[in-house]
């Protein structure tokens, strides 16, 4: 689930194979109104998909011209974005 407050976007529940493709159109268009930020400190559950959803709205931020911030990051993805070899491309902040 997705819900905006400000400028920040809060994804709470789990992001999993079975739900991202709606978390992805529904996070695109919060970003696309100027959201600059995503909350993952409520999100409960993860697999892969949050690391391919976080890196997808990046993508279209950067796209867009737009900054975009990643806050409270599961130790989960951080542990998959340095084992995949893309830590550097996330700006994941606590």
């Amino acid at each position: 689930m997705i819900r905006r407050e400000g400028r920040r976007v809060v994804v709470s529940g789990p992001v999993t194979l079975a739900n991202v493709a709606k978390l992805l159109e529904e996070g695109r268009q919060h970003l696309a109104e100027g959201a600059g930020a995503v909350d993952l400190g409520e999100v409960t559950e993860m697999d892969s998909a949050l690391l391919a959803l976080s890196l997808a709205w990046l993508r279209d931020a950067r796209a867009a011209n737009r900054e975009l911030a990643f806050m409270n990051p599961p130790e989960a993805l951080q542990t998959l974005s340095r084992l995949y070899g893309v830590e550097t491309l996330l700006p994941l902040s606590a």
